[in-house]
């Protein structure tokens, strides 16, 4: 997991977006431009972007490509920012 590649498609509020519409489930790629009224190669950009940081995958199903999160990557992610506050984070 490259934590800076991670953090740096969550900054990117197109990258966001797409992400919030993965959360619904499986997409092709046709309705994700669709949905995010981007130019193919606008999305094709996001998706590498993401696809480079596993923040998603790719299936592919006859002539059509589907897309999902990796959940996996964004607990990964989660747990290495809360390691961050170390252990005395329970001081109040």
């Amino acid at each position: 997991m490259s934590v800076s590649k991670i953090l740096s498609a969550l900054s990117d509020n197109n990258s966001s977006r797409l992400l919030e519409i993965l959360k619904k489930g499986k997409i092709s790629s046709g309705d994700l431009a669709k949905e995010l009224d981007m130019t193919p190669q606008a999305l094709s950009y996001h998706l590498s972007k993401l696809k480079k940081a596993d923040l998603i995958y790719e299936t592919k199903h006859k002539n059509f490509i589907y897309y999902e999160l990796n959940l996996t990557v964004l607990d990964e992610a989660l747990m290495w920012i809360v390691n961050l506050r170390g252990e005395n984070d329970d001081k109040n």
